[in-house]
């Protein structure tokens, strides 16, 4: 079909998600006909390097030849079948692995079919262990503001993020919102570098007040991710850990973006070296070939559950699709490949290049702070250093810039005024330096040098 066509076809069916359709009548879809390592191709031949990993899934590279052979080895087999009564051999090797790499002693696996799902599914559990546990008043989850764990209405109502929740506010569940960590804006004065999380306060006051009413606390270790790639410390986990120790309270760890080496360990909660008791996985797991995710928990969780039919303890949460074949078999393959290739080792130099960008990009008057988490790192753009004050969001700064990096061969799709790297941990290093090559000179065509 070519590309005109296409793109009518496009414009008069297709409803494209977090978009303004109006804005394709200026910059219509890119028509992407494949893709090859870090680069994805148009229909016209024009290879754009995949900088935020096509929304933060793809792991490994597109076409992988491993991940292409794992799916096409299984589609041979079975593409599907129903979960409840039955399993299948990439699933349960799938839970083995998890229960291996994941930390401390989660060891129970619950397939879902993709993040927001994960988050409902973790919610529901931990609700549900509470009232068969014999503390019928949990029935709260504290979260924090600048958070994102999904669109459904449950992962909205543990959300942070004003953009996304606020039109739906009057059907949200009721819980408590903290004021989260922002190391750039922080609000007790401190620097990142050397702050012991004073921050984390906040939650330890609602806690302190509303224990009795508390099951869980959701969050994304480390990186809040649509907040604009907020960093912060190891330690808010650490406190966290200890708190909901003290109060018997869940820690729900929202890892579905920054799993799997993206923050330069198999995992963010290891930097912290602390356990959630409850983990959501998704994204990379796959690779970026499949929907898929995952609840991960350990066994005092499970047993809650554990008991004859009558009792009705089970915990009915079901999706079609769980525990599907296909993306099981891909996502095995995907940590067999970490295990084989040894990629967190080989992606430490290019998170070693990638801070080495640090003082290239905030030597830009209009860069208040250069930050960054192993592969993850964020360009804060901001009208005014001094006061970071940011553009105002109807200049649409971050959206400019990501128009002019399409023209120069990148995908550098912004959140606000973040201008961020998100790469497959297999880019190269020459690739990583025209990726920041892109962004700096986008970033200067717009707001200047």
């Amino acid at each position: 079909m070519n590309v005109e066509r296409l793109l009518q076809l496009d414009a008069d069916h297709v409803w494209h998600p977090c978009t303004q359709m109006k804005d394709h009548e200026e910059l219509p879809p890119i028509p992407i006909e494949r893709g090859d390592g870090v680069y994805l191709q148009d229909k016209n031949g024009k290879c754009y390097i995949d900088g935020v990993s096509s929304w933060w899934v793809n792991l490994l590279g597109h076409n992988h030849p491993r991940l292409n052979t794992a799916l096409i080895e299984q589609s041979r087999k079975i593409a599907h079948h129903i979960f409840a009564n039955f399993t299948n051999e990439p699933a349960v090797m799938l839970s083995a692995k998890l229960a291996a790499v994941t930390p401390g002693n989660l060891s129970k696996v619950f397939f879902t079919d993709n993040g927001s799902s994960a988050v409902e599914a973790a919610l529901k559990m931990s609700f549900q262990y509470w009232q068969q546990c014999g503390h019928p008043g949990k029935t709260k989850f504290l979260s924090l503001t600048g958070a994102y764990h999904g669109e459904t209405i449950g992962a909205l109502s543990v959300g942070g993020c004003d953009l996304y929740r606020q039109i739906y506010q009057p059907i949200l569940l009721q819980g408590f919102q903290v004021q989260g960590p922002d190391c750039y804006r922080c609000a007790e004065g401190k620097h990142r570098d050397t702050c012991q999380a004073e921050c984390f306060a906040h939650v330890e006051a609602i806690v302190r007040e509303h224990h009795e009413s508390i099951a869980g606390i959701i969050l994304e270790p480390l990186v809040q991710g649509a907040a604009g790639m907020r960093i912060y410390s190891p330690r808010y986990l650490q406190k966290l850990r200890s708190l909901c120790d003290t109060y018997k309270i869940h820690y729900i760890a929202d890892e579905i973006a920054v799993g799997f080496g993206r923050t330069g360990k198999m995992f963010a909660n290891d930097h912290a070296r602390v356990a959630p008791d409850i983990m959501c996985l998704s994204k990379g797991i796959t690779g970026g070939y499949l929907p898929l995710a995952v609840v991960v928990t350990h066994d005092e969780i499970y047993r809650a559950f554990y008991d004859e039919y009558t009792s009705l303890k089970a915990f009915l949460h079901s999706h079609s699709y769980t525990g599907n074949p296909l993306a099981c078999a891909v996502a095995v393959e995907v940590l067999t490949i970490f295990e084989e290739e040894k990629i967190l080792e080989e992606v430490q130099p290019k998170i070693d290049q990638l801070a080495s960008f640090k003082e290239r990009f905030e030597a830009l008057p209009c860069v208040g702070e250069f930050r960054q988490l192993g592969m993850i790192a964020a360009v804060e753009l901001v009208k005014d250093r001094e006061t970071r004050e940011g553009f105002p969001w109807e200049e649409r700064t971050g959206y400019r810039v990501f128009q002019e990096a399409l023209k120069a061969g990148a995908l550098l799709r912004p959140l606000g005024n973040v201008v961020y790297f998100f790469p497959p941990l297999t880019i190269k290093p020459n690739e990583l330096e025209t990726l920041a090559d892109i962004a700096c000179e986008s970033i200067g065509k717009v707001l200047g040098k």
